[in-house]
């Protein structure tokens, strides 16, 4: 599902073989399930555990995340693009649930 949380950059043009950067960062709480509230009731864990930016279908990053990554997790990596596509940035939490945006890059 599109999701207003999921900030994604791309770069709108890029030459044939560059190396460009890509940025996502995902609003969201990351709780490890072992900090209590005030009153001493546990917060519920509610982490994302995964993360995979594919190009036109095919991956090109992957990471897997735990329970020592901080609240909106942010990546930056960095992929060679030999024509123009769409990159798909995809979050999955520990829930199932998930988190997704496209952006184009038009290879001039």
């Amino acid at each position: 599902m599109m999701d207003k949380r999921l900030h994604v950059k791309v770069p709108e043009t890029a030459k044939k073989g560059e190396i460009v950067r890509l940025m996502t960062k995902l609003n969201h709480p990351m709780e490890s399930g072992w900090r209590h509230l005030q009153d001493g009731k546990m917060v519920p864990k509610d982490l994302v555990e995964e993360f995979v930016c594919l190009l036109d279908g095919t991956e090109v990053f992957r990471a897997e995340l735990g329970s020592g990554t901080a609240g909106n997790p942010y990546l930056s990596f960095y992929v060679r693009v030999e024509k123009s596509g769409i990159f798909r940035f995809i979050w999955r939490d520990a829930s199932g649930e998930s988190y997704e945006k496209e952006a184009a890059i038009e290879v001039v």
